[in-house]
């Protein structure tokens, strides 16, 4: 059905704002750059993506009676923050569990940035010491059968919503956002710019984008380091968010890319290009970015608009999917 018919509880301002990198696009001397800032849609707790996402997956929980929202992540986890903030927000307890998805060397990196946030909000953290998987993880159900053995009623949020029947839903719409506030500006993103990790906000944006008349791209930047488990979860959860609303055909191969270069060997371990691309976009436009995220997908934009692989007449929309409560935790690379 179309995407207007679900179900969506408010929890963002109304549509991210769109605004124009002028500095960051006259230094690459290549496509013009725009920005979408999903870091600052929301009132809860910083926002970030995954607030818009959960916007189509609260009334699923409250249809069913749930009084305890139950997710999982690292422990600088934007979505569990997130999925801690809308808890708050709407009344209900958060079980998060933290798993050690991130071997990194600062000692309060449990303490800091989006764990301490969640804390403050009221969830109940839980750490674990597995390390990293986009999949569905043991810890995570053992939270579920916790809550029901103490008389709660829990609901299942997936790493990231991403596995979610809806997970794909919330950037569904921002795909149509982006259409309205395009006739808004009077300009046309060609190419569009994610940061790619579990996966269901580019799918989103596919199965969104694929219903519109003119054709664009959308270029995943593979964080995740395990590029084949993130392109596969990408393609299933398009196709399914695009049977969710109704579109008519199958989604061809050349919609769901995913590029691989950027992320380094592991899954939130800033490298060199991270690093320079968080300095740059600091430094030029005044616009903070993330060492696991953003600073991922900017390093990816950068070599492919100085390398022509994103031609000069573009015009770029960079999606700022928010996280950068998390530079607290990685404070050691910022000393100089």
């Amino acid at each position: 059905m179309p995407i207007a018919d679900f179900a969506r509880y408010p929890l963002t301002f109304g549509p991210s704002p769109v605004h124009s990198l002028p500095r960051l696009t006259e230094y690459l001397g290549g496509a013009t750059i725009w920005a979408k800032r999903e870091d600052v849609n929301s009132g809860l707790a910083y926002g970030g993506n995954k607030t818009r996402k959960l916007e189509y997956i609260i009334p699923d929980a409250i249809a069913q009676g749930a009084d305890t929202l139950v997710s999982i992540g690292g422990y600088q986890s934007n979505h569990t923050r997130q999925v801690a903030a809308v808890a708050a927000k709407i009344g209900m307890k958060a079980v998060l569990v933290q798993e050690k998805w991130v071997d990194w060397p600062d000692s309060v990196n449990d303490r800091v940035g989006n764990i301490l946030l969640s804390r403050i909000m009221g969830a109940e953290v839980r750490l674990d010491p597995a390390g990293f998987d986009i999949g569905i993880r043991d810890s995570w159900n053992r939270a579920l059968d916790d809550v029901r053995a103490r008389g709660g009623k829990p609901y299942g949020i997936p790493a990231g919503a991403s596995e979610h029947k809806f997970g794909g839903l919330g950037f569904a719409n921002w795909a149509d956002e982006v259409q309205e506030q395009e006739k808004e500006l009077g300009i046309f993103f060609d190419t569009i710019i994610v940061c790619t990790v579990t996966g269901s906000t580019q799918a989103g944006m596919i199965a969104g984008f694929a219903g519109q008349d003119r054709p664009r791209r959308v270029i995943g930047i593979d964080a995740s380091a395990t590029l084949d488990k993130a392109r596969e979860q990408v393609a299933r959860i398009a196709r399914n968010t695009a049977a969710l609303i109704g579109l008519n055909r199958e989604l061809r191969e050349d919609e769901i890319t995913v590029l691989e270069g950027w992320a380094g060997d592991l899954y939130g371990i800033p490298v060199q290009s991270t690093l320079d691309a968080i300095r740059l976009s600091g430094s030029l436009e005044g616009m903070i970015i993330d060492p696991v995220y953003e600073g991922k997908s900017m390093a990816g934009l950068i070599d492919l608009v100085r390398n022509g692989v994103i031609p000069k007449e573009s015009n770029v929309l960079y999606a700022h999917l928010g996280g950068q409560p998390a530079l607290n935790a990685y404070s050691a690379l910022f000393t100089n």
